[in-house]
Formats: C-alpha cells, sequence, structure tokens
C-alpha cells in the first residue's frame, strides 16, 4: 500500500450538489477521481456506480482514500463491512454538501485522513474537523511520527499506553541512540525525558518509547519502533535451499539480540545474484537482494578474511565485505558459518 500522502483518492458523491462538489476537488485534488452515480455523470463525466457499497470495498482492496461527500451515518453503515484496523485502513473523509466541513472519520494519522481532511477544507474554504486526542490537545502522534521517519511499530497497540500517558501528562521516556525522533519531540519540552542508555532505562519503571534496532524482553508500557538500519551480507554454496538460509538469518538474529524489522537488505556476491535460495530468502524476509561485482569487494578491508573464498570468488570475503559495501559502517556480527551459507550483520550509517 502507498504511503498516505501519496494514495490515490477517490471523491465520492450520492447528489447533484454533491457531485458538482466532488468534481470541483478533483480538478485541485491530486491523485483523486470523481465517482457519482449515473445520473450524475452525464454533467460532467468520471466514474460511475451503482452500489455504494461497491465503491468502497474496492477503494479499501486498493488502498485508496475516500472523501465521501454524503451524510457521516451513509458512510459508517457502508463502511463497516470493510473494517481490519488502523494500521490497514485507509484514511475517510466526509464532507457537507455545501463543503462547509471536512471531517476525518477514519484513520486518521496513518491513513492520513487528518491532512486529508485539511487540505479538503483548504482547496473548499471550509473548516476541517479532527478529533484524535493528541491533535485535539497539541500532542504528538507517536504512530504518525513513526511512518514518517520511515520506523516500523513493533506493536501497535502499544502507541495507545503511550498516548494516555501524554494526555495524562505523564513524561514520556525516549530512548533513541540515533536521534530519529530527537527533531520533532524537541518541539514538545516537558512531554519526553531523553534516557541514552538502553540497560539503565530497562531497570526504570514507567511509559517508554524505544527507538533501535536492539531485542529485549520488554517491559509493559514499552513502545518499540524499529529502523531499517542493518544490512546482512549472505554467502552460500550453489543450491542452497532458501529455507536453511533463513532459519540461518533467523537464528543469528536470535542470538545476536537484533530485531528482523530492523533489516533493511540481503547483499552478496554478483556470483551469487541468481541463488534461487538467496531470492526466496529475501522474498520472505520481505527485503531486497542486492549484490556487488567481485572488484567491488575486493579492496575492502575485513576482520576475516578467507584464502578459499579467494580461491573460487576472486575476494577475500563475501558477507562481511558484502555487507559493509551496502552501507554498513560498523560490524555487528563479524563472519558466521553454517553448514552451507555465511552471513556477517552491520549497521547502517
Amino acid at each position: 500500500m502507498d504511503s498516505a500522502p501519496t494514495r490515490p483518492i477517490r471523491v465520492v458523491a450520492l447528489t447533484p450538489e454533491g457531485a458538482a462538489l466532488a468534481r470541483r476537488l478533483c480538478r485541485d485534488l491530486p491523485k483523486a477521481q470523481c465517482w457519482v452515480p449515473p445520473a450524475q455523470a452525464a454533467e460532467g463525466g468520471g466514474h460511475t456506480f451503482n452500489s455504494l457499497s461497491q465503491v468502497f470495498q474496492e477503494a479499501f482492496a486498493r488502498g485508496e482514500n475516500l472523501v465521501c461527500i454524503m451524510a457521516a451515518g451513509i458512510v459508517v453503515r457502508s463502511l463497516a463491512p470493510y473494517l481490519k484496523g488502523k494500521a490497514l485502513d485507509p484514511g475517510v473523509v466526509v464532507v457537507d454538501e455545501k463543503g462547509q466541513f471536512a471531517v476525518s472519520l477514519l484513520s486518521g494519522h496513518l491513513g492520513g485522513a487528518n491532512e486529508l481532511a485539511r487540505r479538503v477544507a483548504r482547496l473548499l474554504g471550509g473548516t476541517p474537523v479532527i478529533t484524535t486526542a493528541t491533535e485535539v490537545q497539541g500532542l504528538p502522534a507517536l504512530d504518525l511520527l513513526a511512518a514518517q521517519r520511515g520506523l516500523t511499530i513493533e506493536d501497535l497497540a502499544a502507541v495507545r499506553g503511550i498516548h494516555m500517558a501524554l494526555l495524562q501528562g505523564r513524561p514520556v521516556r525516549v530512548v533513541d541512540p540515533d536521534g530519529f525522533l530527537a527533531e520533532p519531540l524537541a518541539n514538545y519540552p516537558g512531554f519526553f525525558v531523553s534516557e541514552p542508555d538502553l540497560d539503565t532505562a530497562l531497570a526504570q519503571e514507567g511509559f517508554t518509547v524505544y527507538v533501535g534496532y536492539r531485542e529485549r524482553p520488554w517491559p509493559p508500557g514499552w513502545l518499540i519502533l524499529r529502523p531499517r538500519n542493518l544490512v546482512a551480507g549472505v554467502g552460500c554454496h550453489r543450491g542452497t535451499p532458501g529455507q536453511e538460509i533463513l532459519d540461518f538469518i533467523k537464528e543469528t538474529f536470535r542470538q545476536e539480540g537484533l530485531s528482523l524489522l530492523s533489516l533493511k537488505v540481503l547483499a552478496t556476491i554478483e556470483a551469487k545474484k541468481a541463488e534461487p535460495g538467496l531470492k526466496d530468502a529475501a522474498r520472505k524476509l520481505g527485503v531486497k537482494l542486492i549484490w556487488f561485482t567481485a572488484a567491488e569487494l575486493k579492496d575492502i578491508s575485513v576482520p576475516h578474511p578467507s584464502r578459499q573464498v579467494a580461491r573460487h570468488l576472486g575476494v577475500v570475503s563475501v558477507s562481511e565485505a558484502a555487507a559493509l559495501k551496502a552501507g554498513g559502517r560498523q560490524l555487528l556480527v563479524g563472519k558466521r558459518k553454517a553448514a552451507n551459507a555465511t552471513l556477517a550483520v552491520a549497521r547502517v550509517a
């Protein structure tokens, strides 16, 4: 699914006045398409529909945001069967036929409905109606900040506890060694307490946000945000099954206390780029497989060079060299050897 600001938008109307407003919006709203009943299409074109529920079902299936120019009750009843959750549902905005109010109805943060309501209100000269508690109180929405900073939320349910603590005026501890949230959170003095050391924070009670790739037994009240800042260099024998490579990666990350949600890419040498097992492991991990030529890897200094690899591939290292070449500034895991594969993990610069 596209990110909220770039998703296509269906502007849906029922009446002649609503259809006129929909066409007006679609002229000025990027990636917007007009959907109206057949009786309204003759006046200005656009997509037509006979079933409002079908229009909504298709929008949800395709991840398209909705601007509905009609009564909110109609929208709520029509959408109910298709709701899956705030992490998956697109944003829905309801607008009255006069364009006086643009109401963020569903998925205000992650779906982008709050921002879409503001955009629609600006275009129509109306008023955006935002009801999410954090925005009403002028507090940051951690789920939205995470999405904006490219962070993966490990447990979306934990966001609620952090937001409730902020609304109650309780300071929230933040462990963010690489400063992913430092800039936006600096705008809210008094609400967040920085703690640079993870182990120190784990010894204390209270609501905490951790931004990083480390794994720990997380206490209640912790929100874990994962940056994509680890690269895994992988070498393998010809024909090594993908599941074997995948199990090797998973077990290494488990042993080293690293989160697979922070894995950005798998990297290897060009000679291995077509290995089905590497492709399969990357696909199952949801990351890209990238490769480098022997010439690109041969001069990279590594802690565990191999004469055997040099004889076969012309480089002294595949896993460590590929991890470093892929942007790693620091090897977190030096070369690990399994029966048919090698692995190294580096932190991205």
